[in-house]
């Protein structure tokens, strides 16, 4: 396959954020190919923005070398699955923890590796990592949960400093609060008007970090409504 339209990649992708990810992308004249376990839930999306839906669990190794043999080298990829497991920490279930960490770090770990080789190869690219409030906060009860956002987060701080000087943009994003969901949230209207993260405006921050001029590259960037407490 051979296209002059670059080429981005959203990981995890869903209804949300990946979503106005895939119209961000698509409306600056960009391919998008979706990525998620279950891709049934992506039809009306893929046919909103002509994106192209692949079936892959991040963190099974064989499945995201897959992904990658299937598409052309993606000039951004987005990673964005996360999962967690909420409660007092002794009573936490041993494999709910370890598909915590599977999914939100060690995917990550995965879909990096095979993002890169393609991108070094071609000598450009960018890698996004979608963080959370707990890339930076242990919270109460949320130990999984900090743990592989940590995890996560000090990938992408090494990776930075490993492919920034190959010409290859790493970049976390700490979305620090709720992002509002579409179709009426009644978490909004607790909050106030725009208290909870527009996931436009979120796509709208990617894109810009993605347009960066390599001399002044971001690498971390926090996100969070005008009310909320850091």
């Amino acid at each position: 396959m051979s296209n002059a339209n670059p080429l981005a990649l959203i990981v995890g992708a869903g209804s949300g954020l990946s979503a106005s990810l895939a119209r961000k992308c698509a409306a600056a004249g960009m391919r998008v190919a979706l990525a998620a376990r279950d891709i049934s839930k992506l039809n009306s999306l893929g046919k909103e923005t002509g994106a192209a839906l692949h079936a892959c669990d991040a963190a099974d190794a064989r499945q995201v070398e897959a992904l990658f043999s299937a598409i052309d080298a993606p000039d951004l990829v987005v990673y964005n699955p996360s999962y967690r497991i909420r409660g007092p920490f002794l009573g936490l279930d041993r494999e709910e923890v370890r598909k915590t960490l599977t999914v939100t770090a060690y995917g990550g770990f995965l879909v990096a590796q095979a993002a890169l080789k393609r991108m070094v190869e071609r000598g450009r690219g960018s890698l996004f990592f979608t963080g959370a409030s707990a890339s930076v906060k242990g919270y109460a009860e949320s130990a999984p949960f900090a743990m592989g956002k940590f995890a996560l987060r000090g990938l992408a701080q090494s990776l930075a400093r490993e492919f920034g000087p190959k010409n290859i943009h790493v970049a976390h994003f700490v979305i620090d609060g709720g992002i509002a969901r579409s179709g009426g949230d009644p978490r909004a209207s607790a909050r106030g008007a725009d208290g909870m993260l527009d996931p436009d405006a979120i796509a709208e921050t990617y894109m810009s970090i993605h347009r960066q001029h390599r001399s002044a590259w971001s690498f971390e960037v926090d996100l969070r409504p005008w009310v909320e407490k850091f």
